[in-house]
């Protein structure tokens, strides 16, 4: 989920230097055009970042990449996953119903422990 407080390069530093196996790549022709990063903290497992290319949209990527989150989570004996999505957000949301994804009935709080800049 992109906010304006949140700047994905540096995520992405962050990512590859803690787990990066979970952090997965779709690429066409040697081109990237789609990622998911993931995270288990042995008690659920989490989706981040999951994007596609708007001209590769449509096409299987999305699933596929959750797929294999899905998988490399299920290796590691994750229970189940949790995945951040902003209400308003038809068209995602029905996507990951039709993955079998359901809502929950909690609020996503959270507290900003380190600023980007003073990464």
């Amino acid at each position: 989920m992109l906010r304006p407080w949140n700047d994905p390069e540096m995520d992405i530093e962050r990512k590859m230097n803690h787990d990066v196996s979970l952090f997965l790549v779709a690429e066409v022709n040697g081109e990237v055009v789609g990622t998911v990063m993931g995270g288990y903290d042995g008690h659920r497992g989490s989706a981040y970042y999951l994007g596609v290319h708007p001209e590769f949209r449509g096409r299987g990527i999305a699933n596929a990449l959750l797929n294999r989150l899905e998988k490399k989570l299920i290796a590691r004996g994750c229970p189940k996953i949790q995945i951040n999505v902003p209400e308003d957000n038809d068209m995602v949301l029905g996507m990951y119903e039709r993955l079998g994804y359901e809502h929950a009935d909690v609020l996503s709080l959270g507290k900003r422990l380190i600023e980007d800049e003073e990464y």
